[in-house]
């Protein structure tokens, strides 16, 4: 999934003779903390809520204060997962998207990433979860497919998190199938620690608003 895919329809972006103000109302509607300021289809930077606090005068245009705005982007074709990177490493609220010729196209927002990231991740599609914790030299995703598919199960999506400094690792299965238990005792026999596993709808999405939120904070929304 590129970027030009997750471009939201909604948001506005601004222009230097809008107030701080009008920027203000609009990151409260939208519930962000960062908007565009554009220039026809030149993408001069963006404008954070604390910025527009700095000013002390709302009321007057963008344009009549002096501003360093930072310029985060990506570009049209870029990946999902660098687009991730960059709300991570920069805890943005909006991500500006810019065409192969550096003209502004929109922004994606995080909220909008989160779904994508629920629908990329087949949360939505039928089946259960498995969680497995393991040391990082015990991890191959090769061994893992086998043991899934020895029971007649697919793995639909998988992601691995590890806590910082940490020779652990946490891998997340979605699988194809609610009824866990012959993989379950299969990954035992083997050895592995199974830390967690759901398969009735209701948990399933009390375990996926869970998921949802531990990404949200771990963006520091």
């Amino acid at each position: 999934m590129q970027a030009k895919d997750l471009i939201s329809e909604i948001i506005p972006s601004l222009k230097t003779s809008d107030t701080g103000q009008t920027a203000l109302n609009w990151m409260e509607i939208f519930r962000i903390s960062h908007l565009p300021i554009v220039n026809n289809l030149d993408f001069l930077g963006l404008i954070s809520d604390a910025d527009i606090y700095d000013m002390n005068q709302p009321e007057e245009p963008i344009g009549n204060h002096k501003l360093t705005l930072f310029k985060p982007y990506v570009t049209a074709g870029q990946h999902i997962f660098e687009v991730i990177g960059l709300v991570y490493r920069l805890k943005l609220t909006v991500v500006p998207v810019l065409d192969e010729k550096g003209h502004y196209m929109g922004v994606i927002t995080v909220n909008d990433l989160v779904m994508h990231i629920a629908r990329f991740s087949s949360m939505e599609q039928p089946g259960g979860i498995i969680v497995l914790e393991m040391l990082e030299r015990d991890y191959s995703l090769s061994r893992i497919a086998q043991i899934v598919e020895s029971n007649n199960i697919k793995i639909l999506s998988m992601f691995v998190t590890s806590p910082p400094e940490s020779t652990r690792l946490e891998v997340t299965l979605k699988l194809n199938s609610g009824d866990l238990t012959s993989v379950i005792r299969t990954f035992e026999r083997y050895g592995y620690e199974v830390r967690k596993w759901v398969s009735e709808d209701d948990s399933l999405d009390r375990f996926y608003a869970e998921r949802l939120d531990m990404l949200i904070k771990y963006m520091n929304i």
